[in-house]
């Protein structure tokens, strides 16, 4: 355990925020929440985003709280209430990156000023790409067309706006070069006759232009830039004909094709087609999005300025902790998190870190844990059926014809986003590889083809986001020595018509055999490379193409096993338990596929698979006429699956979902180049579909048949969560049954006057009662409820000295139970496999330890139970699951 920590939260409660849930609306749940028993709120990103944001991920401003969640005053009175409720705050933060919109000033001043802009230095721009063209240019890939044609067809223009100038493009506003300014001021000081014009024109071409490291003259420059518009602006208002003459001097310029050409030559960006993107962008991006760009948090200014003001919050006791979304997209993971810690010492903090199977987070990093996926999966693998799973491969292969090998339709899917979408990461990365060839005579002859193909197939051939190598620093663990072996032997038998030589040499570089200034910033890029890899070619592509059972395909879960034995479920938390007890643990957030729900229900055909496969043969007959040539039986497969676990689903939301899953699957259509005629064939397949009434009720009839097994699921991942080691997470409206598809579908509005009623009258209901209402959610509610209090009152009992203990479970059924205890107070049994369960659990027992002269409560029942053998049929008969704790004599 963290030996520095001392805000460690009990529970938090997840908030998105956006301009349609605010902080005073926000501040209206806080009282249910208390009442629930959470002991935090965690919020999404609230500094200020982009307009409009639905996720506040795309930063625009660092010092300010986001205007359309109430601003700085909102903000106040949302702190405030929580105080007031003896409630603690977590906010979710963003380091890697930020947005490219208008109203990040320092993005603005980045393409005003280039390389001398203050804030270069801020972000991860190349400034001498391989493209001469490229140099000392950002690129701007926004046109609808070719450059050329869409200045001919006068799609770009520049405008004044008071004294300032700006290029307008694709409705977008850019900033114009000062250096670029004497094109215009000196013919409208022709018309004007004005020395003072002649005078700034002049000025404004003298301007220095140091480099970015250049600090004291590139605040000269901007100190005599901001004089000279100041000067401009004066005698803009004073001589009414300088301002008729810079507009007309503009409206000549607008006119004059080479002209114009010329001048926008001059700016520090090149308007360009969205499409040379993907081949010639010269800043890191967070994944694939443009509109997102890489900052260079590892520089000690910018990581000052940028957090600054959440540093201030976890000083004033504002925050108790952080959640750092995305940090293997960092520089160097470890030195972030180390200066983090160092201004924060006392702060809870997690990091959005995805562990693949097999891979836990690293010990050295000064911090709680993760953000909770490794969980999330433990959860759902150990409830199912292995078995049942496998039959599913079989079924899945019959019905659509698809392949069945993981790892194979993964590396492909890698492969392509890396030669497409992630394309000019590529090159950038082959550029510096060239020149430490060109360095070293026995791999000077290795083409720049080649190398690009090396790089990619390397990358695919990664088990996991990235390694943690870092060069400065000669640090190397042994575990990333034997990822990159594993990788570069992947990569030499997929591709054996490559020299192996080249592949060595890379590993080299990449293991620290080979050093030296571009070795170091190739190592660095390339972990910062393989990340996007992973998650867009696994998580957001070939989750979308392999289907076999779509609950595995979550975000840090390999779709290819079976499921977990119970005792490697128990030897994980043990694990989490010596290693991270602090960590976050998770069933849904803003980014999973599915929410919890969906894949407890989904996990249920792993016991059933010949009765679903039967089911969707006498669907895809039913519906064979409306499907039309074009619907492929993989995208009806996935259909049948989402229809099953989300059921009942509006029409609206699951056309919607459809759109935005096959785009993802890259197969018929994608989000770069639709398919009208495919996409209109999904949508017309689901409007038939579920206009048909009779096919509609054959869907009631099968998800009613596996409905109760799917909430006995949901229940015992729900109690596991909240008392394995770590510190539990709820995900907004989740505790009631939350039927919730991948974003914005999971990001509906949350009824919290519904969940605050029947908060209030489950207060005086029985286990009985409660169960009675199964359908309105109340038993979920209740276990979630119970679990808060419990944790509330005993914290210790859940902490990080509280030994996690599996608890034996014998008899004829006793791989249908999970139980382990929390030290000596707290002990859960859970079901599993109840749609197999048979006749009942016959003679499954478990044995209550013995605790002084005491027994034992369910707090789910108030049952009292003497310690010594119970039947888990008595046990799990009035509730499913059961949440035991020591009772004093």
């Amino acid at each position: 355990m963290a030996e520095y920590m001392t805000r460690i939260p009990n529970s938090t409660y997840r908030f998105q925020l956006h301009k349609g849930f605010n902080f005073d609306d926000a501040l209206a749940a806080a009282e249910y929440l208390h009442a629930l028993g959470v002991s935090h709120v965690y919020s999404s990103p609230y500094l200020q985003a982009a307009p409009g944001s639905m996720h506040g991920y795309d930063v625009v401003d660092h010092r300010r709280v986001n205007e359309e969640l109430g601003g700085a005053e909102g903000h106040r009175r949302f702190c405030a209430r929580l105080r007031e409720l003896g409630l603690g705050q977590v906010l979710d933060i963003v380091p890697n990156h930020m947005s490219l919109a208008r109203e990040n000033q320092y993005w603005w001043d980045v393409l005003e000023n280039g390389e001398s802009s203050r804030y270069a230095s801020f972000f991860d721009i190349d400034w001498q790409p391989q493209e001469e063209r490229l140099r000392d240019k950002v690129l701007v890939p926004i046109l609808a067309d070719q450059y050329g044609r869409v200045l001919q067809d006068g799609g770009i223009k520049v405008v004044r706006k008071g004294n300032m100038f700006q290029v307008e493009a694709a409705s977008q506003e850019l900033p114009v070069s000062p250096l670029s300014l004497p094109a215009i001021l000196v013919r409208a000081a022709e018309y004007a006759k004005s020395d003072t014009l002649n005078f700034l024109a002049a000025s404004y071409g003298r301007l220095p232009v140091p480099e970015f490291w250049d600090r004291r003259l590139i605040l000269a420059r901007h100190r005599d830039k901001t004089v000279l518009n100041s000067l401009l602006d004066r005698v803009c208002a004073e001589e009414a004909q300088v301002s008729e003459a810079i507009d007309r001097s503009l409206a000549e310029l607008n006119a004059n094709l080479d002209g114009f050409d010329d001048f926008l030559n001059q700016q520090n960006y090149r308007l360009a087609y969205w499409k040379t993107a993907v081949q010639q962008l010269g800043y890191r991006r967070f994944f694939d999005v443009n509109t997102l760009i890489g900052l260079r948090i590892e520089r000690e200014h910018v990581f000052e300025e940028t957090h600054a003001l959440i540093l201030d919050w976890l000083k004033d006791g504002v925050l108790d902790g952080v959640r750092i979304d995305h940090p293997d997209g960092l520089r160097d993971p470890l030195e972030y998190f180390r200066r983090l810690r160092q201004a924060a010492p006392e702060a809870w903090i997690v990091g959005e870190k995805i562990l693949e199977p097999g891979e836990f987070l690293r010990q050295s990093w000064p911090i709680e844990g993760t953000s909770g996926y490794d969980f999330l999966n433990a959860a759902l693998s150990v409830l199912l059926l292995p078995k049942g799973v496998d039959d599913l491969t079989r079924i899945y292969a019959e019905f659509t014809g698809r392949p069945t090998h993981f790892p194979s339709i993964a590396h492909e899917k890698k492969l392509n986003v890396a030669q497409d979408a992630l394309g000019s990461d590529v090159n950038r990365l082959a550029s510096i590889f060239v020149n430490i060839c060109e360095s070293n005579r026995n791999q000077r002859d290795y083409t720049r083809a080649a190398i690009r193909r090396v790089i990619r197939e390397v990358a695919a051939c990664f088990r996991i986001y990235r390694t943690y190598v870092m060069p400065v620093r000669e640090e190397i663990t042994d575990e990333d020595r034997e990822i990159i072996a594993m990788a570069v032997q992947c990569a030499k038998d997929e591709r054996t018509d490559i020299d192996s030589g080249l592949f060595d040499f890379l590993a080299d570089v990449l293991t620290l055999q080979v050093t030296g200034k571009l070795e170091s910033e190739f190592v660095a890029r390339f972990q910062q490379f393989t990340s996007p890899v992973m998650a867009k070619g696994v998580e957001d592509t070939a989750f979308y193409c392999f289907n076999r059972l779509v609950a595995m395909n979550e975000v840090g879960s390999d779709p290819a096993h079976n499921g977990i034995s119970i005792e490697r479920f128990h030897a994980y938390n043990v694990k989490m338990q010596a290693t991270h007890p602090t960590t976050m643990t998770t069933l849904s957030t803003h980014d999973t596929k599915r929410s919890d729900d969906v894949r407890a229900r989904l996990a249920v055909l792993s016991e059933v698979p010949e009765q679903f496969a039967a089911v969707i043969e006498r669907w895809s007959e039913r519906t064979q006429w409306c499907r039309g040539a074009l619907l492929d039986r993989g995208t009806e497969y996935f259909y049948y699956q989402t229809l099953i676990g989300a059921w009942p689903i509006s029409l609206e939301r699951m056309q919607g979902y459809m759109e935005k899953a096959m785009r993802e699957a890259k197969e018929q259509t994608s989000w770069v180049a639709n398919n009208p005629e495919y996409e209109a064939a999904v949508r017309d397949f689901v409007e038939r579909t579920l206009t048909d009434e009779a096919f509609c009720a054959a869907v009631e009839a099968f998800v009613a048949e596996i409905r109760s097994a799917g909430w006995s699921n949901s229940l015992a991942q729900t109690l596991m969560k909240y008392t394995a080691p770590g510190v539990p997470d709820l995900y907004q409206g989740a505790e009631l049954w939350d039927l919730s598809l991948v974003d914005p579908d999971n990001r509906r509005p949350v009824d919290y006057a519904l969940r605050c009623n029947l908060l209030r009258q489950m207060q005086g209901m029985t286990a009985a009662q409660v169960m009675e209402r199964m359908a309105e959610g109340l038993p979920k509610l209740w276990t979630i409820h119970h679990a808060l209090l419990l944790r509330r009152e005993r914290p210790e009992w859940f902490g990080a000295e509280a030994e996690y203990v599996p608890v034996p479970v014998t008899g004829a059924k006793h791989e249908h139970a999970i139980a382990f205890q929390r030290g000596n107070a707290v002990l859960t049994v859970v079901p599993r496999w109840t749609m197999t369960l048979g006749a009942g659990w016959g003679d499954t027992s478990i044995e209550l330890p013995q605790i002084g002269n005491g027994g034992w409560r369910n707090c789910l029942t108030g049952a009292v139970l003497a310690s010594g053998r119970v039947a888990i049929g008595d046990l799990l008969r009035e509730f499913p699951v059961a949440l035991l704790t020591r009772e004093e004599a």
